[in-house]
């Protein structure tokens, strides 16, 4: 059966759906709270839920806004139940912002941009272009400027920021981010793993990266 998915405003989110969202995380290394969930709800606009079933398997916090003039989908946090699926309700997850992207932008390259506590997180970029960080690649000083941009818009403190690794350094709790593991970690693009040698996890570091969803590839989800 496939993935059914449903994006709404965040502020018809209501006590139940925010419980159901904790019980989802309850399970997984991120256990966002209620309370956690509650003020993401507030901070973001669109909240996406993935139910199999009718059972929730995956939720997304985030917004589609214009960043210094640049279209972008930016994701607050997220979860993705651990289940033989995952992988599959998050790239329906990804899918269904992507394609609320190209009708809010028409015609235009969209930056989509996350933080992520693990290499997993990167399997949600595996559709985007000029990915960063990435191997082999040396962000350009336009590049890091974006890393600062979306660590202002993530509301990060410039002092726990490292423009050049792209790493949030954590207060002691587990990141406001991406919170996926991949099901066949094996098949995930190699070398991205480098960038997380440096991320402390019982920190609570996590990695901002971006990459940019081109507007001919976009076209095809309208």
């Amino acid at each position: 059966m496939a993935i059914d998915i449903e994006t709404k405003d965040c502020t018809a989110l209501g006590d139940a759906e925010l419980a159901e969202l904790a019980d989802l995380c309850a399970d997984s290394p991120s256990r966002y709270e209620v309370g956690v969930l509650s003020k993401a709800a507030e901070s973001w606009v669109l909240v996406t839920l993935a139910r199999d079933n009718g059972k929730l398997k995956g939720f997304s916090f985030s917004t589609l806004e214009r960043i210094g003039g640049t279209p972008s989908v930016i994701v607050g946090l997220a979860s993705v139940k651990r289940t033989s699926k995952r992988d599959t309700v998050l790239r329906a997850i990804v899918h269904d912002q992507l394609r609320r992207a190209v009708l809010a932008f028409p015609d235009e390259d969209v930056l989509i941009g996350a933080r992520l506590p693990t290499v997993s997180g990167y399997e949600a970029f595996k559709t985007l272009n000029d990915i960063v960080p990435r191997p082999d690649y040396t962000a350009t000083g336009e590049e890091r400027a974006w890393g600062r941009r979306l660590a202002k818009r993530f509301g990060i403190e410039t002092s726990r920021y490292d423009e050049r690794s792209f790493i949030v350094r954590g207060d002691g709790g587990y990141p406001e981010s991406l919170d996926h593991e991949a099901l066949k970690p094996e098949k995930l693009p190699e070398g991205f793993d480098q960038f997380f040698e440096k991320v402390d996890e019982k920190r609570g570091d996590a990695l901002i990266a971006f990459g940019w969803a081109m507007a001919d590839d976009l076209v095809k989800l309208a």
